[in-house]
């Protein structure tokens, strides 16, 4: 085998190693937040609450001496809530890193083109107008913020596009304009319909309180089957951060892998934005902490991304619930509280290294 064979197969080795290693410390952290919360229940009888609900090894599994109490608790309650943070912040982490790598800015995020204000905006009209109708047992405002986040990052896309070409610093523009435009017009409904302020404040927050296996269910074949095509072009992405004009001399057609991203990225984070609300900050910080530890290759920033996000979000929902416990506060808030002094330490190194 030639040297070069060699040094592909020991990087192979190490992404698979690391992924796997992400894995591991991702199921454990999935254990571990199940048993934390206010009613004491211990981890030997949430493991077996869980593995008493699986087929065919719940048919070797009694649990007869626990509370019922506790195994709606574990099994309606705090599972489905700890996966769906799991999905929330697995699904922001990976186009959060996609997304800086095509606008080549560690400072990107989901929400810079505009699917947040988006989101907010579907949500706050279904608010203000009252409806209340469940389609496969996902609420009108989950549907009208999908819908609104789609809608606002269509309306970005068209208005970035010069022959059609979509250059990146005029999309990053022009969602901030369309995000500004969207924000105004939900504050605005807030001082008409101020007996609606509290809900469109606290859905804006984020959480995932509440939410249960449905809307859980509904969403995950499409959001992971997005992320696993958003995989195949890491290699792209990794050519396209010589420059446009370098990749596209490499074979990279550089106008279509924006428009697949944009659309893929856009698509997961919407749909959970959807049903969690907006949660700032995950798919800034955990990119760009992932990026530092295991480098800035696509090929596995993508998928660690995506594992750490998990992970963090699921720890920051935990914080968010047992904090001031029996209350709870919006997971948003625990993100933007670490993300914040983040984003701030950026700033400071970018400027050190504009200084040199």
């Amino acid at each position: 085998m030639s040297k070069v064979g060699i040094e592909l197969k020991i990087i192979k080795t190490k992404y698979s190693i690391t992924i796997l290693i992400l894995l591991v410390v991702l199921g454990l952290s999935i254990g571990f937040f199940s048993v934390i919360g206010t009613a004491n229940i211990g981890a030997i009888d949430v493991a077996r609450i869980v593995l008493s609900k699986l087929p065919i090894i719940r048919n070797y599994v009694d649990i007869s001496d626990i509370s019922d109490s506790y195994v709606t608790i574990i099994w309606t309650i705090r599972l489905p809530r700890v996966l769906l943070g799991v999905l929330v912040g697995a699904s922001l982490s990976m186009a959060g890193a996609a997304f800086q790598g095509l606008f080549k800015n560690p400072m990107a995020d989901p929400y810079v083109i505009g699917i947040s204000s988006g989101a907010a905006f579907g949500a706050s009209i279904a608010i203000v107008l009252g409806i209340n109708i469940s389609i496969l047992s996902i609420s009108t405002i989950s549907i009208f913020a999908f819908i609104g986040a789609l809608g606002a990052v269509f309306l970005v896309v068209n208005i970035s596009k010069i022959n059609y070409k979509v250059p990146t610093t005029t999309l990053i523009l022009a969602g901030i304009a369309v995000s500004q435009f969207l924000t105004a017009i939900i504050s605005l409904l807030m001082v008409l319909y101020s007996r609606d302020m509290a809900k469109i404040v606290y859905w804006t927050l984020g959480s995932l309180s509440g939410k249960g296996w449905n809307p859980l269910l509904s969403i995950s074949i499409p959001v992971i089957l997005a992320m696993i095509i958003i995989n195949f072009f890491a290699r792209d992405l990794n050519i396209m951060l010589t420059g446009d004009e370098s990749a596209q001399s490499l074979g990279v057609d550089v106008e279509k892998v924006k428009i697949y991203i944009l659309i893929l990225g856009t698509f997961m984070v919407s749909m959970v934005v959807s049903i969690s609300g907006i949660i700032g900050f995950v798919g800034l910080i955990i990119p760009h902490t992932t990026r530092i530890f295991f480098g800035a290759d696509n090929r596995i920033l993508l998928p660690a991304s995506a594992l750490v996000g998990g992970i963090f979000m699921i720890l920051a929902d935990t914080i968010a619930r047992t904090i001031i416990s029996p209350m709870e506060i919006p997971v948003g808030i625990i993100t933007a509280l670490f993300g914040g002094p983040f984003f701030l330490y950026l700033l400071r190194a970018s400027k050190k290294v504009n200084k040199y």
